[in-house]
């Protein structure tokens, strides 16, 4: 029984649609394939951005805040606010501090106005303090001399005094036998009272010189004195001067406390440092901010980009610089614009221990060896920051 003609052309119909739905699916397969390599994909790949804990510089109670969690804010919005009362009062201890200073240092210049002349005359009278003691000493010399020469004057005195006496007692006895005349005694009596009178002259000048000395000691005690006090009086002058130098080096120490004092105020109040989110926040008005403690976190909307984990087979075809279709997983209707900014280098083994200082390798042989992965970071050039989430899953392709 043979087969009618029409059924022979469905058969035969049939065999080519069949032949061409293969040689299709081949050459489909193929196209995919080349695709495939020309424009490497994966969507192994994460939405990532900077973030920063956001932690005050300064320790108080939070008087405001003006955030909420999961919030957008801007750059320069107030975050929070910690009480300034403290750091206020601080920040005008250390003004006043500056300002007494300052005051002191007006008031010491004007001492030095005074003083300078102070410091002339002080030195004046140290050099006539000195010319004091020299005149002093001379004179003090001088009576020396004096009392000598009127001890002298003394010794001869009474050497005279004894020898007219002397002679008149041996006159005396002479007189009665006639042996000398009554004129010979008056004149040996005159010879002793102008002895006498010589001797007391010379004892009174001797007294005299003697007072001179102990004057001109006290002269000169006075002088030693005089230079003493003008010397301590010229120390003292020139030690204002010196006070002041000392006064205008504690400048900068106080001005530092007053900025510190200005800056710890300024931190009271912490602004948004960039366009971001606002997340994980855990704290209200009331509680107390510690120094370094951070309240909550911020995730920078500026910049968004991804991290694709392509094969070592595929790193070959991408390159820093190569266009990138960015695809979000939430969101695959819109496509994202990105650009290759760095291929990674390395990845931790994971059969490369290190034992004492020699690598490991497990003596075993793996049928079906997976291909490594590596990380790709894609910049995102027209980022949506109401669709990017850090963590999100992403599709690239490389272009």
């Amino acid at each position: 029984m043979t087969d009618a003609p029409g059924d022979q052309r469905h058969r035969r119909l049939g065999r080519r649609l069949r032949f061409g739905v293969i040689a299709g699916t081949v050459v489909a397969l193929l196209i995919v394939i080349y695709d495939t390599n020309r424009h490497p994909r994966t969507d192994d790949a994460s939405v990532r951005a900077n973030f920063i804990a956001i932690a005050p510089e300064v320790g108080g109670r939070l008087v405001t805040l003006s955030v909420k969690d999961n919030a957008f804010v801007r750059k320069g919005d107030l975050l929070f606010e910690i009480d300034p009362r403290d750091y206020e009062h601080d920040l005008q201890q250390a003004l006043a501090d500056q300002e007494n200073l300052e005051q002191r240092i007006i008031d010491t210049r004007r001492k030095i106005a005074a003083e300078n002349s102070a410091v002339q005359a002080a030195t004046a009278t140290v050099h006539t303090s000195r010319t004091g003691i020299k005149t002093a000493g001379t004179e003090v010399q001088l009576a020396k001399a004096t009392v000598t020469r009127s001890r002298a004057a003394v010794d001869a005195a009474d050497a005279h005094l004894a020898y007219a006496i002397n002679d008149l007692h041996r006159l005396e006895p002479l007189l009665t036998k006639q042996y000398v005349t009554v004129d010979q005694v008056d004149q040996a009596n005159t010879a002793v009272r102008v002895a006498t009178g010589d001797y007391e002259q010379a004892q009174a000048a001797l007294a005299e010189a003697e007072a001179q000395q102990t004057q001109a000691e006290l002269r000169h005690l006075q002088a030693d004195d005089q230079a003493v006090e003008s010397k301590a009086r010229l120390a003292q002058a020139i030690h204002v001067v010196d006070t002041v130098d000392i006064l205008e080096s504690q400048r900068p120490g106080l001005a530092a406390k007053v900025e510190q004092a200005r800056l710890n105020v300024e931190r009271c109040r912490v602004i948004a440092p960039f366009d971001a989110y606002v997340t994980n926040m855990n704290i209200s008005e009331g509680a107390y901010a510690h120094i370094g403690s951070p309240v909550f976190t911020l995730i920078d909307a500026r910049t968004w980009w991804v991290v694709a984990n392509y094969r070592e087979g595929k790193i070959r075809q991408i390159h820093v610089g190569s266009k990138v279709d960015v695809y979000l997983m939430g969101h695959p209707e819109r496509k994202f614009e990105g650009v290759v900014q760095s291929v990674g280098y390395g990845v931790f083994p994971e059969d490369g221990d290190v034992s004492e200082g020699l690598p490991n390798i497990d003596r075993t042989l793996n049928w079906v060896h997976l291909s490594t992965r590596f990380p790709v970071r894609v910049l995102i050039l027209n980022p949506d920051p109401a669709l990017f989430r850090i963590g999100a899953t992403a599709l690239t392709i490389v272009r």
